[in-house]
């Protein structure tokens, strides 16, 4: 017995240091791994390190811009925004309903093509006085005015263009568009999923709005309300009457398939009349250039050459006269 107590006494001291040392070692091996940088870097910190010493991105992208994008159109919107205030507000907000039925060309606010019209109103009569220098003051007079006026309609001019190209669109692009709806439901997709593969499908002004009320919906806009904020936006005959039909179904509980069915055929039967009044309608607007242009050619051709012994007979008949 004390020969085994002097053992464990022997051992319990001996343990006594190396146990110290072990744990002295994993406190500075802790400490070192704590303070000393990382070896091994993930991508974290790869992208980290590279986007601190890259700068400033959105700098660096504004710089990249041409200086005209970066200076002169901004200043110019500025100045427009500024000449469209003196435009009463009813104005501004029949051409702001415009614009939108035009799609937001160049992002254009109503203030600011406002403010164009009355630039190039301004623009075309400096213009004219500066050119006109040389002509009576009477002239001038009644020139600059007339070049001012047209300048000012000319973009309420080139807008409406815009809206109607835009418009018949829409029309052109509608029976498809519901071919694909139709489909797509009868398939077993949502309303709005049917929506989204339309979208994927064609690239058009309808498919732009339609993306536009898809992302309403997903906001949060009640699926009704969105699809008339799109009727409002085009202000489509055909695209109206489909939405007021779909909202009305979806109220009373009918079957969205079968709305889409009928609206479809009933969208291309109005097509197909349409092209057949115009075909009918061309008959009558060919006879202008028959008349004017056509015909005077088809005389020259065949009374040239015999006009010339037509003239000297007829000189001969007036001198034996």
């Amino acid at each position: 017995m004390d020969l085994l107590s002097m053992v464990s006494n022997a051992g319990g001291a001996f343990a006594s240091p190396l146990l110290f040392g072990v744990l002295a070692g994993c406190a500075v091996l802790f400490t070192w791994l704590a303070v000393a940088p990382p070896i091994f870097q993930g991508k974290s910190g790869e992208r980290l390190d590279s986007y601190l010493q890259g700068g400033d991105l959105v700098e660096e992208q504004e710089i990249r811009r041409p200086f005209t994008a970066r200076v002169l159109f901004p200043a110019l919107r500025r100045v427009l925004g500024l000449l469209g205030r003196f435009m009463p507000l009813r104005a501004v907000a029949t051409t702001r309903q415009r614009l939108i039925q035009a799609g937001g060309p160049g992002g254009l606010s109503a203030l600011d093509f406002m403010g164009l019209r009355l630039l190039c109103a301004i623009g075309a009569g400096v213009g004219v006085l500066l050119f006109s220098q040389q002509m009576p003051v009477q002239n001038v007079l009644l020139i600059a005015p007339v070049g001012a006026a047209v300048a000012y309609l000319l973009p309420s001019l080139w807008l409406g263009a815009r809206v109607r190209a835009r418009k018949n669109e829409i029309s052109r692009a509608l029976p498809d568009a519901l071919d694909m709806l139709t489909i797509s439901v009868e398939a077993g997709l949502g309303f709005e999923s049917a929506m989204q593969r339309v979208c994927e499908r064609w690239d058009n002004a309808l498919t732009q709005e339609m993306r536009r009320t898809l992302t309403e919906i997903r906001l949060g806009t009640p699926r009704d309300s969105a699809l008339e904020h799109l009727a409002q936006r085009t202000d489509v005959p055909e695209l109206r009457t489909f939405i007021a039909v779909l909202v009305q179904s979806s109220r009373l509980g009918v079957s969205i398939a079968d709305v889409l069915h009928a609206q479809a055929a009933e969208i291309r039967e109005k097509r197909m009349q349409k092209a057949e009044r115009l075909a009918h309608e061309a008959t009558i607007k060919m006879l202008f250039p028959l008349a004017f242009f056509i015909f005077p050619s088809i005389f020259i051709v065949i009374l040239g050459p015999s006009l010339p012994m037509l003239i000297e007979t007829l000189s001969e008949i007036a001198g034996g006269g």
